[in-house]
This record gives structure tokens, C-alpha cells and sequence, in this order.
């Protein structure tokens, strides 16, 4: 997430060129049906056990931004699954790359909140888009490692996450921007079926704690502090004895 370049099609745009300005929005119909198979049927479904923990963690009001591990695109339907409780008919918009607007998997991202970014073709189009979905009080969710690892491991973060963050609190002071470190663990590298999925949620990183200047020291900082966050959050399986785990039903 380190350069960002977007269209409202989500069509590649040729090199060094600037595209439609981009925008997100969410089915009203599409997102709530999605949201009732996804958290009663298909997820419950496909995986064995859902364990979760920390959701006293995430703010009900205000700006956030959701910056979890990624081990999976079954990513992208457990964070809302395990959020839903805590973030009660918010919907959350995701920054995906460029690659995943294509066909019909386009189709569906595009209409449940997804905007495309792509590094290869910087725009300022989509970090606007960003600041103005937090100034809205809207909740972002974007994935920092910016692709997909299945070592268990927290890779290199890209540093757009905390500039994002920061020209937000920034450009509206007291906005009081929150980033959510989210560890997500899985019993196998390649989930299939049956397979446990256990999510802890850290707690929130104040946008305002790193405000000192110069962002680009700023970011550095903020994105150093999310990393150590993210690879705790990773290593929780060992400690798992001495957690409360809650489970959602399939009720």
C-alpha cells in the first residue's frame, strides 16, 4: 500500500497515466445478503473451529482503520465475521489491489465496499478516498503486508497504512483516528476444510500519539509499533491456554 492508483472500473490503466477518481460503495441488498450467508452458512461451514479474541478492543464510534495479518482471501470474510459484533451496521470498506476488481470477483468486491489500489501505477486519487472515508467516520480495512504469506510470519509492512492514517488526523484535527492491529491464524498454510481458524484483535494504535512533525518520521515510527503488534498478535497460539476465547455461533 506504499503508492496507490485506482478506477471506478477497476480496469489496469496504462502506465503514467491518471485515472477517474475513485470511489467505494456498498450494495443495499448485496452487502446484508453476503453478511447473513458468509456469518451463518459458508464460514461456519467450511471451517472447524472460529476462536476470537480481543474484540473489547475495537471502538463502536469514530474513524478506524482494521490492519490485519494476511494469510488468505478467506481474510477478507473473517474480518467482518469477527467484527460484526463490535461494529453493528457499519460497513467496512476495503483497499484491495488492482488485481482483484477483474471479472466477476470485480463485480462483487466493488459493490461490498472495495476500491482498488495498485502499486505499480501511483495515484494521489486513492489516499484522498481513504482520508475522506475516516473523516467520514467510516472503517477502513486494509491488509499492511500488502500480499498474501503463509509462512506464519509478519513480512516487511508497507508504510502507506500510517500515511494514510496520519494526513487524516492531519488535515481534521480531533478526528481521532484508530488503527486495529488483527492477527489471523491458520491450523494449515492452505485452508480447506475443517480447518481452525483462531483471530486475535490488539489494541488500538492513537494516530495522535505519533503526531510529531515530520511524517515521514511519523509513519516510520507509527508503522514499527504496528509491525511489533502484528507479530505478537501472530505468536498467540503458543499462549493459547491462557486466553477466553469467544465463539461466534452458528445461530
Amino acid at each position: 500500500m506504499e503508492s496507490y492508483s485506482s478506477s471506478d472500473t477497476c480496469q489496469r490503466p496504462p502506465a503514467n497515466s491518471e485515472v477517474a477518481g475513485t470511489t467505494s460503495r456498498v450494495s443495499p441488498w448485496l452487502s446484508p445478503l453476503a453478511h447473513l450467508l458468509g456469518r451463518h452458512c459458508l464460514l461456519p461451514l467450511f471451517f472447524g473451529q472460529i476462536r476470537i479474541t480481543g474484540q473489547k478492543n475495537i471502538p463502536t464510534t469514530g474513524p478506524v482503520i482494521l490492519a490485519p495479518t494476511h494469510r488468505a482471501r478467506w481474510d477478507a470474510l473473517l474480518v467482518p465475521y469477527a467484527t460484526a459484533d463490535c461494529l453493528k451496521k457499519q460497513d467496512l470498506r476495503f483497499m484491495v489491489t488492482i488485481d482483484e476488481c477483474q471479472g466477476l470477483q470485480g463485480w462483487f468486491v466493488r459493490r461490498l465496499g472495495g476500491f482498488p489500489v495498485n502499486s505499480k501505477h501511483p495515484s494521489i486519487r486513492t489516499l484522498r478516498h481513504g482520508v475522506e472515508l475516516l473523516q467520514q467516520q467510516k472503517t477502513l480495512v486494509i491488509f499492511p503486508e500488502g500480499n498474501i504469506f503463509r509462512d506464519g510470519q509478519v513480512h516487511q509492512l508497507k508504510p502507506g497504512i500510517a500515511r494514510l492514517a496520519l494526513s487524516a488526523e492531519s488535515g481534521d484535527s480531533g478526528l481521532g483516528v484508530k488503527i486495529i492491529p488483527i492477527g489471523i491464524n491458520y491450523s494449515q498454510p492452505y485452508p480447506n476444510w475443517g480447518t481452525d481458524v483462531s483471530i486475535h484483535i490488539g489494541s488500538p494504535i492513537r494516530v495522535t500519539d505519533y503526531m510529531h512533525g515530520s511524517i515521514k518520521q511519523d509513519a516510520k515510527n507509527m508503522t514499527a509499533d504496528l509491525a511489533k503488534a502484528l507479530q505478537q498478535l501472530s505468536h498467540q497460539e503458543t499462549k493459547i491456554t491462557n486466553h477466553a476465547f469467544a465463539e461466534i455461533t452458528n445461530s
